[in-house]
């Protein structure tokens, strides 16, 4: 009987997991037909989803402080001070300059393409030895992949451009930031009284669960991306390496990607290295090696320790199913998701056993 019962909770957790697959799927496929609407959505929920993380992320740093004997209010000023004071100070600095790169990029790009031509074309010499329709496949893949660096180099030149744009949003969040934090309880009180008193108790706890691991998640991987950013800032700029601050952000961004992100993020650089300064891509390969090796084996373990506990064959399953679904943006949040799916389906677990 009881392996009767095993038996129907697996095939009731693969029912629901092979629903919520076709559901995704289908919401994919379905997006172009009702995209505006969406669209709109998106634009006015933004700064509140983006000031909900951060407060989210800082709060953690409020209550520390507030722990050493010193005034919340004064804790939330502090944090808010430093953080806000160094994003501003870092885009001040950055922005301008990330501008130029993008642009520089974008003007040079066809010669770096014709330098990349010539290089198949010596590929070619050497494997003519293989059939026509290989080689018209790589040319494919490499029509595709021009294609798509040129639209995404002319969409960021002109996303950064529109500053203007983005205005509206960028001096909203600081003030959403600062109420949130400053109310947090009260927003979390507020929350937990839409849902019914009996399942109260057990909601509290899947959030704490939640939180433990989804929120040492999050903020461990920001810490390792941003020590992965700022390293190779300071290896491209001694290297002489063009792009140096464009492609040290690449890295920072795609490494918040588990296993795939720094090979990702290095592509991009050894690239730019190999066709603006052929003689030190050796150099840039051994830094991005050595970084990865101190991020993986150091501060990877040290920071974020093992937060998620989840075995690396299912995040890279979620990995790949992410990046079928919404591209890179599905690989950055597969994780996240999964952290939190392994944590509710736990608990539900535990409820119908303790039932």
């Amino acid at each position: 009987m009881f392996d009767d019962k095993k038996r129907f909770t697996i095939l009731y957790w693969l029912l629901i997991g092979i629903i919520l697959f076709i559901f995704s799927y289908l919401f994919v496929k379905t997006i172009p037909y009702y995209g505006v609407f969406f669209s709109f959505i998106w634009r006015l929920l933004i700064p509140f989803i983006i000031s909900a993380l951060i407060a989210y992320l800082l709060y953690p740093l409020v209550e520390k402080i507030y722990s050493m004997n010193i005034n919340r209010g004064l804790a939330i000023l502090l944090i808010y001070l430093i953080f806000f004071g160094g994003a501003g100070y870092l885009f001040y600095r950055g922005y301008p300059l990330i501008i130029h790169q993008l642009g520089d990029l974008n003007e040079n790009l066809p010669q770096f393409i014709t330098m990349y031509e010539k290089l198949i074309f010596q590929l070619y010499e050497y494997t003519s030895f293989l059939p026509e329709t290989v080689h018209d496949k790589i040319d494919e893949v490499i029509l595709s992949l021009e294609t798509s660096l040129d639209r995404l180099i002319a969409k960021l030149v002109a996303g950064f451009a529109k500053i203007v744009d983005m205005i509206f949003i960028i001096s909203v969040i600081p003030v959403l930031v600062f109420y949130f934090i400053k109310d947090y309880t009260k927003i979390r009180s507020f929350g937990i009284k839409f849902i019914p008193y009996k399942y109260r108790g057990n909601v509290s706890n899947l959030m704490v669960e939640v939180d433990k691991g989804l929120g040492g998640y999050i903020r461990g991987q920001l810490i390792v991306s941003l020590f992965v950013s700022l390293t190779s800032l300071i290896i491209f700029k001694l290297l002489n390496i063009k792009y140096a601050l464009l492609l040290a952000i690449v890295m920072g961004i795609t490494n918040i990607i588990p296993y795939f992100g720094p090979i990702i993020g290095a592509i991009p650089a050894v690239t730019i290295a190999y066709t603006t300064a052929g003689n030190k891509v050796f150099f840039v390969i051994l830094a991005l090696f050595v970084i990865q090796i101190i991020e993986g084996n150091l501060l990877s373990p040290y920071i974020m320790g093992k937060s998620i506990k989840i075995h690396p064959v299912a995040i890279i399953f979620v990995l790949l199913l992410g990046s079928q679904l919404f591209g890179i943006w599905g690989m950055i949040l597969a994780v996240p998701v999964l952290t939190i799916s392994k944590v509710i389906i736990g608990q539900l677990l535990a409820l119908h056993t303790y039932d």
